[in-house]
């Protein structure tokens, strides 16, 4: 029995027969994944802009497009940018200002209390980067000698700078002095004792008459060490025998360094510009150092 040839070529000819419709699946499939693609860069650069009309108006327009998907939870984020967000800062030099101001307007106050009274040449003020100095010169008008006693005069400035020192929130140093000369006791073997309790004694007439409260408020005495003045003339000692209420800045060490330039007006409000750019560049510097520095998520 012959035998039955089989046709390679017929079955060749069969493979020939394959669907050409496989090709056109996985191009669907292939438009469909660059569609979506599109679709979510579109997306990411419409979240990126500050522009949020835009950002909304696209959502919904995808809304519809792929259809409202009620159960995903859309979760908003708006980036600002961060060139457009304002930095409130209050430079140094503002605060100076303000500090100088306030210290000004206290001084003035007293200044017309004691003129008022006929009392202008027994009190001299001084601003410095400490605060303001409230000096009550010669201590001869305050004191007897070789006495930590107030004198009637004393007592009468006292009362005329105390109730402009109350209300103020600023602490408060009484500072007493004396000159090189010293008048030996048994009360007080030395200036320092002396200098210490005669600011001891304007320290207990400011809280007990006037009303100053005792917790912001301190003495100390300081002997000779502080002369103001040189010399051995009675005018150098009357200055250096002194008592000085001070009023302390409670600015910061920054601040109160450039209260002698506002002072001499080397600074004042037209410089505030400048510094407010300055101000602004070095924070914008450290926000992008500190971003830059900060661990990836």
């Amino acid at each position: 029995m012959a035998r039955r040839r089989r046709g390679g070529h017929g079955g060749g000819g069969g493979g020939g027969g394959h669907d050409t419709g496989g090709s056109g699946r996985w191009m669907v499939s292939y438009m469909d994944m660059v569609t979506v693609l599109m679709c979510l860069f579109i997306v990411l650069f419409a979240i990126s802009s500050v522009d949020q009309g835009k950002y909304q108006e696209l959502k919904s327009s995808l809304a519809e497009g792929f259809g409202n998907v009620e159960d995903a939870a859309v979760v908003e984020e708006v980036v600002e940018n961060p060139a457009q967000e304002p930095v409130d800062v209050e430079t140094d030099l503002e605060r100076a200002l303000d500090e100088v101001s306030d210290l000004s307007a206290l001084r003035d106050a007293m200044a017309r209390d004691l003129a008022a009274h006929g009392r202008s040449d027994t009190v001299r003020f001084d601003i410095d980067e400490r605060g303001l100095t409230v000096r009550l010169v010669s201590a001869d008008t305050f004191f007897s000698p070789g006495s930590a006693d107030l004198t009637q005069e004393a007592r009468a400035v006292l009362d005329v700078v105390g109730p402009a020192l109350a209300p103020t929130a600023h602490e408060i140093r009484i500072e007493g002095n004396a000159d090189y000369t010293s008048t030996v006791t048994s009360v007080f073997p030395s200036n320092w004792e002396l200098s210490s309790s005669r600011a001891t004694a304007v320290l207990r007439h400011l809280v007990e008459q006037d009303g100053l409260a005792e917790h912001r408020i301190a003495a100390v005495g300081f002997g000779s060490a502080r002369p103001l003045a040189e010399g051995t003339s009675p005018e150098a000692l009357a200055t250096n025998r002194r008592v000085d209420i001070m009023v302390l800045s409670s600015a910061p060490e920054a601040v109160r360094a450039l209260i002698p330039q506002v002072l001499s007006g080397q600074l004042s409000a037209a410089d505030v510009p400048a510094a407010e750019a300055d101000a602004r560049a070095l924070a914008r510097a450290a926000e992008t150092a500190g971003e830059a520095g900060a661990p990836g998520e």
